[in-house]
């Protein structure tokens, strides 16, 4: 199992007649199976309850993806208990075993990868290229994390000293719940269960109520991968019933949370109390979203800026952690800037996300639906709509791209997380007025700047405080391995999902010194 190895997997090119055919087989094969019955999975039994959920397919809301169980806190304790139980000796399982679990899994994920994808299209609304992406990520997250710990698990370099053995070695924490997010409810929820789960630990997994399908098919896979019961047990349910549960639990070590800035620090917050017969304090991994910005300089290529912005700001409806929701241009382009930008918006295509070649599919649910038409109404009240502004036809929560220029840097479509297809434009007087712009939310997930005065990059890559930042590119599309994510301040705590450090959030450092 070489360490050094990992290489990204590549995108599918669905202009390529074959993979088309491929894609088109793997929708109907999926869609012959949806309306299914998924239950809770726990020390590998499945458990059907009273109570269940409905998933639906967002490009048509007649169409079933699937009635999912319902876990209750009773269930919530049995699948911590087994959980527990499991951890006792999966500590103890070598981690070139744990790692070829993943690598197995990634095996099999590439060889069905299209039937994956096929899944994010129905359940998660994503046209065809950002499910292949999603799902192309999950396998990086898999093959990434499994070649991590093997490294982790090598001798460690540590200073020598005479007559003494001293060894370091990374060792697992317990049990975690994983809490992932339903944008990327394949490569997000897999990366962080693997990530757990490689390192030693088992988890207790509280699939994003929006696509539990999706996770219920990943659970599936490990468990044809080969990983032993209790290690990985499927929870959906409630965050009222419970995900408080879980997260206040004496015996939880750990909560792997990825979602919105108000439940993470809910959980944060929580997961500080300690609870009688709580031995440790909990650690807490989040990522919890941004308000991102492109800033575009003077004298640069305005077309390829508006390109970018474009991309990073309707890529799967704007439904993106990492989506630009506010390009800040210098006013010298502004006008310019702008004018592409309405342009491209308005030749983006609305539809189901399940038709070839569609721009943008609907948003996840109707909750988010009327969040996002309820922001584009106050975004008229402080600025000019210049694309979109509403709804769009359909039989599903479909959202036109919206573009809402002349828009003040304080203003609530300026600030606030919106999670659509919403992109605010604000005017900045000259480079060092759009970085302090740019840099005026309470997130610091990514950014990006379009300039070729060297001087203003270094500037920029010095003050623009976030995690991710990108220079003459689109600001979405971070690569395992390449682009380790995660952001600053209210974008979560500095973890960077899919980098050489990740799994050091779910180890712990033990010094064992033998004099000889």
């Amino acid at each position: 199992m070489g360490v050094n190895v990992f290489k990204n997997e590549p995108f599918t090119d669905f202009s390529n007649p074959e993979q088309k055919r491929a894609m088109e087989a793997a929708l109907d094969l999926v869609a012959s199976q949806l309306g299914g019955e998924y239950d809770l999975v726990i020390n590998g039994k499945r458990i059907s309850t009273e109570g269940k959920s409905v998933s639906i397919n967002p490009s048509n809301k007649d169409q079933v993806i699937g009635h999912i169980a319902k876990a209750d806190q009773a269930q919530a304790e049995e699948a911590m208990q087994s959980a527990l139980s499991a951890f006792a000796w999966w500590k103890a399982v070598p981690a070139k075993e744990r790692a070829r679990v993943l690598l197995r899994a990634s095996a099999i994920m590439r060889r069905r990868k299209h039937e994956f994808s096929a899944w994010l299209v129905y359940e998660a609304g994503k046209n065809w290229g950002e499910a292949d992406a999603d799902t192309a990520e999950a396998i990086d997250f898999l093959e990434f994390y499994a070649r991590e710990m093997v490294r982790l698990a090598e001798d460690q370099n540590l200073t020598r000293m005479e007559g003494e053995d001293n060894e370091l070695s990374y060792i697992p924490l317990g049990v975690g719940i994983v809490i992932p997010p339903w944008n990327f409810p394949l490569a997000i929820m897999a990366g962080m269960t693997a990530a757990a789960v490689v390192s030693g630990n088992t988890v207790v997994l509280k699939p994003a109520t929006p696509t539990p399908v999706i996770a219920a098919k990943f659970v599936e896979l490990l468990e044809e991968a080969g990983l032993p019961a209790g290690v990985v047990n499927f929870v959906p349910g409630s965050g009222a019933v419970i995900g408080d549960y879980l997260v206040d639990h004496p015996k939880t070590r750990f909560i792997s949370f990825t979602g919105s800035k108000e439940v993470g620090v809910r959980i944060y917050e929580r997961a500080a109390k300690v609870h009688p017969g709580q031995i440790w304090l909990k650690r807490v991994v989040a990522e919890m979203g941004g308000k991102d910005a492109l800033v575009v300089d003077k004298g640069v290529d305005v077309k390829e800026a508006a390109q970018a912005i474009v991309a990073s700001a309707f890529g799967f409806s704007g439904q993106k952690c990492s989506a630009c929701s506010r390009a800040i241009l210098h006013e010298d382009i502004y006008d310019e800037v702008l004018a592409h930008v309405v342009e491209l918006t308005k030749k983006l295509t609305v539809g189901p996300s399940h038709e070839y070649n569609i721009g943008l599919g609907p948003v996840v649910d109707e909750s988010a639906y009327n969040n996002i038409l309820n922001y584009i109404e106050i975004g008229k009240g402080e600025g000019r709509v210049l694309a979109g502004g509403g709804k769009a036809e359909g039989n599903g929560f479909f959202i036109e791209p919206t573009v809402i220029a002349d828009v003040d840097r304080n203003s609530r479509v300026a600030q606030e997380e919106i999670f659509g297809p919403v992109l605010a434009v604000i005017k900045a007087k000259d480079f060092d007025d759009a970085l302090d712009i740019a840099n005026s939310t309470e997130f610091g997930l990514t950014g990006g700047v379009f300039s070729n005065d060297r001087f203003n990059l270094a500037k920029a890559r010095e003050t623009f405080h976030v995690g991710n930042l990108y220079f003459n590119r689109k600001i979405t599309g971070a690569l395992v391995g390449v682009q380790p994510f995660g952001g600053f301040n209210m974008s979560g705590t500095d973890s960077k999902a899919g980098g050489y450090d990740y799994l050091l959030q779910f180890t712990q450092a033990k010094v064992v010194v033998e004099r000889y």
